[in-house]
């Protein structure tokens, strides 16, 4: 039997969207505020932009904050484990 999925629908960039998903209602509302305050915020800084070019740029600024804070991750990790590793 298929798992329940929440059709959510948000607008994004002016256009809107009906997301499928697990997620609890409000978390894919809040998601979806986020990068359309994203893409907003590149728009303004960068007019001109089409819809293409500021959902592709929205992305790859994205994925670098992720990726940013997945380092960081792994550095408080190992930094945690270390600090165990002493107390023994």
């Amino acid at each position: 039997m298929g798992e329940f999925k929440n059709r959510i629908n948000v607008t994004i960039n002016n256009k809107n969207y009906t997301i499928v998903g697990e997620d609890n209602p409000e978390h894919i509302r809040y998601v979806a505020h986020l990068v359309d305050e994203k893409i907003q915020e590149l728009g303004r800084k960068s007019a001109g932009l089409d819809t293409t070019r500021k959902a592709v740029l929205t992305a790859v600024n994205i994925m670098h904050e992720k990726v940013l804070l997945e380092e960081e991750n792994r550095r408080l990790t190992q930094e945690l484990n270390r600090l165990k590793h002493d107390e023994q």
